[in-house]
């Protein structure tokens, strides 16, 4: 080995380490005004989170805080939930009141699909899970649940309209339908309803829900969004109560236990979460600011907007 490379060799091994030592910023800039909703996350410390009132999608690292606008996206779009497609380098985004959902290249941001899932002003596309041959959407709206079919060498097929029946199909006072999670295998679907802070486990082919039943507390009425599984962990945010929820569910994911809730003074109404490694990742949106458009009149021009970072509870600290 040359004396040249066994040099680069040892300062590739010192910048390693030195980055190793540096901590994740616990609290990461979003543009102001950007009015976000949801958050994703890719690999390498990637994250993605979007904006409700123009659509755009920020991409940023967890690692160093830094990002940029990775999509301008087109006049009349929004961005709610979200969720990376990481073997088909996508992005997949739920359009909120648009009634559409956008699938975008996570290699240079642009559109790959604008689907259409309902009319504009019928519905609220809030969030969105993608499995190994599927990608759900909720609508806030509407008791009932649109698939995606994902086929071989990951064609996106038709929009299919699943209605649901039994708890899930119950509407309250808004909000309803909100956040969204499933296994890989798609098997069954997690779906959280906000108002009356309930889980429900839903069978994707025929749309027939029951109640997760909840013990070792309750989540508080109106705010559970977004929620992640993380293995037999359900993560659920709790917007306005600024809480996140930590619930361990049995193998049959029909009953769950709270075991722990994270309070942080750097939430600020966090309305979704994402895991890369030990950590989460959750959006502030400021909700308690105004609601955007066209449900309010939105937080105040000038406002500042982040992404904070937690370690998992019961992880070291450090």
């Amino acid at each position: 080995m040359s004396y040249f490379r066994k040099l680069a060799l040892i300062v590739s091994a010192v910048a390693l380490t030195v980055a190793a030592g540096i901590p994740f910023p616990a609290s990461i800039p979003l543009p102001v005004d950007f009015a976000p909703e949801g958050i994703a996350s890719g690999p390498r410390n990637t994250f993605y989170a979007g904006s409700l009132t123009t659509g755009d999608i920020f991409r940023g690292s967890l690692r160093t805080g830094k990002g940029a606008i990775f999509v301008d996206a087109p006049p009349g779009r929004s961005a709610t939930g979200m969720k990376v497609e990481p073997s088909a380098k996508r992005l997949w985004v739920a359009g909120g009141p648009t009634g559409h959902a956008y699938v975008y290249s996570t290699r240079n941001g642009k559109t790959i699909k604008d689907l259409v899932l309902n009319s504009s002003g019928n519905s609220l596309i809030n969030d969105v899970m993608v499995t190994n041959h599927a990608a759900y959407f909720t609508d806030t709206f509407n008791p009932v649940i649109y698939k995606i079919p994902i086929g071989k060498h990951g064609r996106i097929g038709a929009p299919k309209t699943i209605p649901l029946t039994g708890p899930a199909a119950v509407m309250g006072a808004f909000p309803n339908l909100n956040g969204i999670a499933a296994p890989s295998n798609g098997k069954v679907l997690i779906l959280g309803h906000s108002s009356r802070a309930e889980l429900y486990l839903v069978n994707p082919r025929t749309g027939s829900s029951r109640t997760i039943t909840v013990t070792g507390g309750a989540l508080t009425p109106g705010t559970p969004d977004g929620i992640l599984l993380d293995g037999r962990i359900l993560w659920v945010v709790e917007n306005f109560a600024n809480r996140l929820v930590k619930i361990k569910l049995s193998p049959d994911l029909t009953r769950g236990r709270i075991t722990a809730t994270v309070t942080s003074k750097l939430f600020r109404v966090p309305t979704a979460v994402a895991k890369s490694g030990d950590r989460l990742a959750l959006v502030n949106a400021r909700f308690d600011l105004g609601f955007p458009p066209p449900f309010g009149p939105g937080a105040p021009k000038g406002t500042d907007f982040d992404v904070v970072q937690i370690r998992k509870p019961d992880q070291p600290s450090g």
